[in-house]
């Protein structure tokens, strides 16, 4: 079973992963890692966090000489600005418990459910694992699935499609293509037209002590029928895509293919039909299920969309309750993005990659790269000349 654990604050020494159930001998470096951490640190409209940190992984266990072991990998990525937080943030007893503390909760963030749940007085003690920061360590998690399905010729990638009312025409092709324009744009969107007033957005938003949300796409191809299963619902594939993705701070809705638009559709015009041939197998024209039926592949690309709520750590902020004096006030304001559209959009990729990985893992399964590759290809041939 595939399976990872993050720990550590925003403002703590540093982010924890721990992947369990990576098979041996699959090539994987830090560098490789490093590359989707800058990704996910860029995007026009982040904050000043940004700019300080400069996120690097190092690779604790699990690899030797570039291949994985089948031993739990742990990664450790620093955070740098550790050294402004020493006093306030550490473990010890000598920790500054008095410094920084936060009574005012922010509408939309975790700070007041959070504090009740677990009797706070210092919504710092919430805010730092609540804050987004944690998903630098999924960033990495992911991105060792990722590698895996490179393995397996599956490839993904994502593209950020709307932010704000600004949308755009979501780019076609292989996944090299479409990750090539998105890299290209300052806010990982392909279309050069809705990129540049998407720029352009995120700027009056921040002139306006505003914020701004968005939607982002992730597409991956290389998919065989087969991964995940119908048969109870927390192994159906969608269902676990959905999880994953709403488990990213900020997202409040996920649809897969035609997902809500399907509703206003008769069921004429809502499936994909079933073709077949000698050299495609089966297959289809039109993709409105986004490659899963049932809670399982069915062979077409998997495209799933989710929704980004405006980031709700305002310049100008909005009314809250001291939850010390009780009395009326405005929220509490930490440094923040003005858009995390961008970034939220290579977290997904990374969610969505080991969704996939584990799924693959479940159905072809074994100790070693070698055997996973053989019983991915065998099973690929019976697909593809239709046996059962």
């Amino acid at each position: 079973m595939l399976r990872y654990l993050t720990a550590g604050e925003s403002h703590g020494q540093a982010l924890l992963t721990i992947v369990e159930g990576m098979p041996a001998g699959l090539w994987l470096t830090a560098d490789y890692i490093d590359r989707q951490l800058e990704r996910r640190q860029g995007g026009f409209g982040r904050g000043p966090r940004q700019r300080l940190e400069r996120d690097r992984v190092e690779i604790i266990s699990g690899i030797r000489g570039g291949f994985t072991l089948g031993s739990p990998i742990g990664m450790r990525i620093a955070n740098r600005d550790w050294e402004n937080w020493r006093e306030v943030m550490n473990p010890g007893l000598e920790a500054s418990l008095d410094e920084r503390v936060i009574t005012r909760p922010r509408p939309g963030h975790a700070d007041l459910a959070g504090a009740l749940k677990y009797a706070f007085y210092d919504l710092r003690n919430v805010l730092e694992r609540a804050s987004a920061r944690e998903t630098v360590a999924r960033v990495a998690a992911g991105t060792v699935a990722r590698r895996l399905l490179e393995e397996l010729g599956i490839g993904l990638a994502g593209q950020v499609i709307q932010i704000g009312e600004i949308k755009a025409t979501p780019a076609e092709g292989t996944p090299e293509e479409i990750r090539s324009q998105a890299d290209a744009s300052p806010v990982y969107c392909p279309d050069p037209g809705a990129s540049t007033d998407m720029v352009e957005a995120i700027q009056r938003a921040e002139q306006a002590g505003d914020t701004l949300g968005g939607v982002f796409e992730i597409r991956v191809y290389g998919v065989p029928p087969g991964l995940g299963s119908y048969v109870h619902w927390d192994r159906r594939l969608d269902g676990n895509l959905a999880r994953a993705l709403m488990s990213i701070p900020g997202i409040k809705g996920v649809e897969v293919g035609g997902g809500f638009g399907l509703a206003a559709l008769p069921g004429s015009k809502a499936h994909d039909e079933i073709f077949y041939s000698p050299v495609q197998g089966y297959y289809r024209v039109t993709n409105r299920a986004g490659g899963l039926e049932g809670g399982v592949t069915n062979g077409e690309p998997l495209v799933v969309r989710a929704a980004m709520k405006p980031i709700p750590t305002l310049r100008k902020p909005l009314r809250s309750v001291d939850m010390f004096t009780k009395e009326a006030v405005t929220a509490a304001y930490e440094r923040a993005d003005i858009c995390a559209v961008p970034s939220a959009c290579v977290i997904g990729e990374a969610v969505v990659a080991w969704e996939i990985a584990s799924a693959c893992l479940e159905k072809f399964g074994g100790d070693t790269m070698a055997e996973i590759k053989e019983s991915f290809l065998r099973y690929k041939t019976r697909i593809r000349r239709g046996e059962r």
